[in-house]
């Protein structure tokens, strides 16, 4: 009508309207998927390392294929380490840290409030440990 004024939305309503039409995903399914990206993100870390470490790929050579996706957690972790920029060790943690939180069923959970963390966020970041306001956050405090 012509002298009603249209009421403006808080930028919290608009987050709450736009949480309740996001589309429902499968948890079960998304965090397949995930594990699937998260193991293939260690293997291609595996697979650098072993690119450009002599030593580390005969030993590699000699397992099979499939103890690829375990061969952190065999006797050649030392060597590994030694062999590991700090960046790749840490990344490699990070994607164990989660594929652990997958076993846990405690993936997608922010670890310092408890909230889901988005879909959108673990897809580009499948390792997140905290949902983007936590890490924001974090990241101003250590500035």
């Amino acid at each position: 009508m012509a002298g009603e004024k249209k009421k403006k939305e808080s930028p919290a309503g608009k987050k709450e309207n736009a949480r309740r039409t996001a589309p429902r995903i499968d948890w079960q399914k998304f965090t397949g998927k995930m594990e699937q990206s998260l193991l293939e993100l260690r293997s291609g870390i595996i697979s650098n390392l072993i690119a450009g470490n002599k030593e580390f790929k005969e030993i590699v050579e000699g397992l099979d294929p499939k103890d690829l996706a375990d061969i952190a957690s065999d006797d050649i972790d030392r060597k590994m380490i030694e062999a590991l920029s700090s960046q790749e060790l840490k990344h490699l943690k990070s994607i164990d840290s989660a594929l652990t939180r997958i076993k846990q069923g405690k993936y997608g959970h922010c670890i310092k409030c408890g909230k889901h963390i988005p879909p959108d966020r673990l897809e580009a970041i499948p390792y997140a440990l905290m949902c983007f306001e936590c890490k924001s956050e974090e990241e101003r405090r250590n500035r």
